[in-house]
């Protein structure tokens, strides 16, 4: 079956994003007065939690606090992640988080062969509207199809929740698209949806486990800054993922069989 759709993870994947959110974190715990500090290692291991206000919850979880201070601090999370927002967007208005090699490549190969793009994510729709509008201009957000991202569902990544609302307002089924991650939660949610995954990691998730994913690249790679050693490592056609060698991909080589006899049909 032809792939109609490409669904794109937005932080690692788009645009390697971490460091401006870390950033913004640490300003918002700042303005609170809270004394913490994320490290860039410390950061890196508390990327294993999807989602911003999670990740606090999380680092929450881990400090030894008085019942009160922990009660005054949960109830604090939803304006701590919304100051962080905040300095997020600050950043990324300010032109400091550029896509990634290649992203913008192949979105307009994709819409050029008539294939629509989607937004899978679990930030919130002020960061991904930020960093379109900074990175592609007034037609940002007009070339996505579908933008699903932040609470609109009620499990984030690991959880295929996001792929599935992205397929069902898409209108196509699982074997119809391909999914774009770069962290091991995101190949879970994505495999788990059905879908046939390409990854490209980033510094923050480079050691994670991609053994699930259909292909691992370093980049999509473009002709100013090809991919080393392709084609002819990975890919066939190119120093960088064309959309035409990726569909074709998916369309020869079915990520599994079986997944593909029971891969969520959408609703």
């Amino acid at each position: 079956m032809s792939v109609q759709a490409l669904i794109f993870d937005v932080d690692g994947t788009l645009a390697d994003t971490e460091e401006a959110h870390r950033v913004a974190f640490n300003n918002a715990f700042e303005r609170y007065k809270l004394g913490w500090k994320w490290s860039q290692d410390a950061y890196r291991e508390l990327l294993k939690t999807t989602g911003g206000k999670e990740r606090i919850a999380a680092y929450l979880a881990s400090k030894t606090l008085s019942p009160s201070d922990r009660k005054r601090l949960t109830e604090l999370i939803p304006a701590i992640h919304a100051e962080k927002t905040k300095f997020y967007s600050s950043f990324v208005a300010d032109g400091a988080v550029p896509l990634r090699e290649g992203v913008a490549r192949l979105m307009e190969e994709a819409l050029t062969a008539g294939c629509r793009l989607g937004i899978a994510s679990t930030t919130t729709a002020a960061n991904i509207d930020a960093l379109l509008g900074s990175t592609l201009g007034p037609r940002g957000l007009e070339m996505f199809s579908v933008i699903a991202c932040g609470d609109q569902v009620p499990a984030k990544k690991p959880a295929p929740d996001i792929y599935k609302l992205a397929l069902q307002h898409l209108g196509v089924d699982a074997d119809q698209a391909v999914a774009l991650e770069d962290s091991h939660n995101g190949l879970l949610a994505a495999t788990g949806a059905g879908l046939w995954t390409v990854i490209t990691p980033t510094y923050w998730t480079e050691s994670h486990d991609f053994s699930g994913a259909d292909l691992v690249l370093p980049s999509l790679g473009d002709p100013a800054k090809p991919i080393a050693g392709e084609p002819g490592s990975k890919l066939e056609d190119a120093a960088w993922l064309t959309h035409a060698e990726l569909v074709r991909r998916v369309e020869q080589r079915p990520h599994c069989e079986v997944a593909a006899l029971y891969a969520p049909r959408a609703a």
